[in-house]
């Protein structure tokens, strides 16, 4: 994939999840999608239904294994961020990259709706954000939490 602002999506359950990160990656400026383990790919008229066709001029790619593609991505200088609660984790508002890597080469993760992000994905990080939750409940829906980490992190860019 030759973008510089990927979000990767690693095993969504949701296909209307799915629609609806690639209509935000959209609006928020973020160059591709890669569609990580079983989360599902166009063409699905669920995707299709909320996308409202940002998957035909996003430019996305399906890949089974994605702890090797994470690697690669890492390999080639992205810079590797990780959208989960672990006690690693920075605010995502406070957020200020203290790695040599740039902002504007990143890959934002995104992990499974009830699970996360794998352990084994999240030991790829090079940063972990986090939303700060105020309310009773301790997790938005991930393409809630998407919108949220991609408008703020093209602000980090600007």
């Amino acid at each position: 994939m030759n973008s510089q602002k990927i979000v990767f999506l690693e095993n969504l359950r949701s296909l209307h999840n799915v629609g609806s990160i690639f209509r935000t990656c959209d609006g928020a400026g973020w160059d591709g999608v890669i569609l990580g383990g079983y989360t599902g790919a166009p063409p699905d008229r669920r995707i299709e239904k909320v996308s409202l066709g940002a998957e035909d001029f996003i430019i996305w790619e399906k890949c089974e294994d994605s702890l090797a593609k994470i690697k690669e991505l890492k390999a080639e200088g992205y810079l590797i961020l990780g959208l989960e609660q672990t006690s690693q984790s920075q605010n995502l508002f406070e957020f200020k990259n203290t790695t040599d890597l740039e902002l504007s080469k990143a890959v934002l993760i995104l992990g499974n709706e009830v699970e996360g992000i794998s352990p084994e994905i999240l030991s790829c990080c090079d940063v972990h954000l986090e939303i700060p939750m105020r309310g009773q409940k301790g997790s938005l829906n991930v393409s809630i939490a998407a919108g949220v980490a991609l408008y703020q992190l093209s602000a980090s860019t600007s």
